[in-house]
């Protein structure tokens, strides 16, 4: 299946026209947008941008939870031209005025949540702070005269301009070209301070054309998406958001916290056809929907048992599918490493689960394989109009850096040239700062991040995400994080807080818990890669939006 266009905006106006009466965005279980409406709100939202001064090219931010009227906010701004700068509602206050500031944004359309904690002195540049969480988008701030003549006279305006209502022919968006900038989308921070990843027209049409071309006409218009990772990443912006929006899907913003149980809930009434999701969200509902069944003395016994066995693994496959909902094609793990544990078990018993692989810099997709032809522990193979490399001697074999190039590629990072520089190659290579190798079909595996490799007593190299996996399977660990001190490596653990109490366990059985786990784990892993010491940690580890720990934050741990 293909696109039939290679504009962006041109997608969004033919999707609103071809859907104009199915339900569009929701915030699940408070508001439906149907695509009418939805356009109608763009259209105000258009007449607002112009009113205010703004041109083409300027920026918008957009800072809030996810929600439908986040969403309108974000595509009314792409199709009157300006530049979409979404910032994600977890960074730190100071965070937002400063990425505000550097983006040299215009307006701000900001939640409710987030902007009582803001202070607007310290974005003296903005001309206009709007609420993005109310029915017409109240002015929070207006510093011209311009801004506030906009809002007070919005109704009037739109009246003037459609007197006989506003229908589908009326829509008219701004043409884009490839290479013209569309987004910049300020990276969540894992290993430095954010960057703002300019992102243009040519990769935001080519991620959601690539979705469409892979998943074709097995998603219908009008069926249902569950929308749980931030918009503002994106991998929830490209693949909750943007395609199934312009494919004719019905998007749900789910508007609270994404737990277990409340997910279960909302997968059981929504029965979404695609499930997208961060590896923390599955193996969460994997540990406790799933392995407490497959570990009770009956099923092991007929795990062991040749003629039962596969009636077992499709029966628990089963019951997993429908904790999801039992109506999806396939479960897309990516954003983070995927727990090796959990993946040979949805593996085994047959579950329709894939991995794939992006950057924020790519829009996010560089590699992607359905899942009846998806290689185990890999992250797919190239998706179409992006090339991958291993700079490596034997890519096969010997770990490289991951390079790719194609239309998915951002254009730089917003006003540091130094850092583009250090990505980007004079022959389009983006120079991942991912470590892996390629098969010979084409199956990427990662290994880890150069910056997180770590250098052994003996030159050898180290990929602490290898060791972590393997820690992560033994008992009571919730999270873990290794690092290095002097020749020695040391795992710093947050231990599974119900399993300690269920278990019964005090502090001083904990720490032996925690040796016996060392002692396993040196057994299994070459001998330089061995724990010299684990060392618990208090609380959770710090994480991105994303859910990927900010590990650069625990390199001098006390140990």
């Amino acid at each position: 299946m293909k696109v039939g266009s290679t504009s962006f905006n041109e997608c969004v106006q033919q999707s609103l026209q071809k859907h104009w009466d199915l339900d569009g965005l929701s915030d699940y279980g408070v508001q439906t947008f149907q695509n009418k409406d939805v356009a109608r709100v763009i259209e105000k939202l258009h007449i607002i941008l112009e009113a205010s001064g703004v041109q083409h090219g300027d920026k918008v931010a957009i800072c809030g939870r996810n929600s439908a009227r986040w969403g309108i906010a974000f595509l009314a701004t792409l199709t009157y031209g300006a530049v979409a700068v979404p910032i994600l509602h977890d960074f730190h206050p100071d965070q937002i005025h400063d990425i505000v500031n550097h983006s040299e944004s215009k307006l701000l359309f900001v939640g409710d949540q987030v902007w009582p904690k803001l202070n607007a002195d310290k974005m003296p540049k903005l001309e206009g702070i709007f609420g993005n969480y109310n029915e017409e988008y109240s002015l929070l701030l207006g510093r011209t005269e311009k801004v506030r003549y906009a809002r007070e006279n919005l109704n009037r305006l739109f009246g003037e301009k459609y007197p006989m209502n506003f229908r589908k022919q009326h829509i008219n968006y701004y043409k884009d070209s490839p290479d013209e900038l569309a987004v910049i989308n300020y990276t969540s921070g894992t290993t430095s301070n954010s960057k703002g990843v300019m992102i243009p027209f040519r990769a935001m049409w080519s991620n959601y054309a690539f979705a469409v071309e892979s998943l074709g006409d097995r998603m219908k218009a009008g069926e249902n998406m569950l929308a749980m990772l931030p918009m503002a990443h994106m991998y929830g912006m490209a693949f909750e958001f943007i395609y199934e929006f312009l494919h004719g899907l019905h998007v749900n913003f789910l508007t609270k916290t994404p737990s277990p149980q409340v997910l279960l809930s909302a997968f059981a009434d929504l029965k979404p056809r695609l499930i997208v999701a961060v590896p923390l969200i599955i193996e969460k509902i994997v540990r406790k929907a799933v392995l407490p069944k497959l570990q009770t003395p009956v099923v092991k016994m007929a795990l062991m048992t040749p003629f039962l066995r596969e009636r077992v693994k499709a029966e628990v496959c089963h019951k997993l599918q429908e904790a999801f909902g039992g109506n999806f094609l396939e479960i897309i793990v990516g954003g983070a490493a995927f727990s090796q544990d959990i993946e040979t078990v949805l593996h085994d018993i047959g579950f329709n689960y894939t991995v794939g692989y992006g950057t924020t810099e790519c829009a996010p997709i560089i590699g992607y394989s359905d899942w009846k032809t998806f290689k185990k522990s890999s992250c797919g193979r190239p998706v179409v109009r992006m090339e991958v490399r291993i700079d490596s001697p034997d890519p096969q074999h010997i770990i490289g850096e991951i390079l790719v190039r194609g239309t998915n590629v951002m254009l730089g990072y917003y006003k540091n040239e130094e850092a583009t520089r250090a990505v980007l190659d004079k022959d389009g290579w983006y120079h991942t700062g991912d470590l892996g190798v390629m098969d010979a079909e084409g199956n990427i595996f990662i290994k880890g991040r150069s910056k997180n490799m770590l250098l052994g007593a003996n030159g050898q190299n180290i990929y602490p995400e290898e060791i972590e996996d393997k820690l992560g399977a033994l008992p009571y660990v919730s999270e873990c994080v290794v690092i290095q001190k002097g020749e020695h490596l040391y795992g710093l653990v947050y231990a599974d807080s119900e399993e300690v109490k269920a278990g019964g366990l005090s502090e001083t059985m904990l720490l032996a818990q925690m040796e016996e786990n060392r002692q396993a784990l040196n057994k299994i892993v070459p001998s330089y890669a061995r724990l010299h010491g684990i060392r618990l940690v208090p609380e959770e580890f710090e994480k991105t939006p994303k859910k990927s720990i900010k590990r650069y934050k625990y390199l001098n741990y006390n140990v």
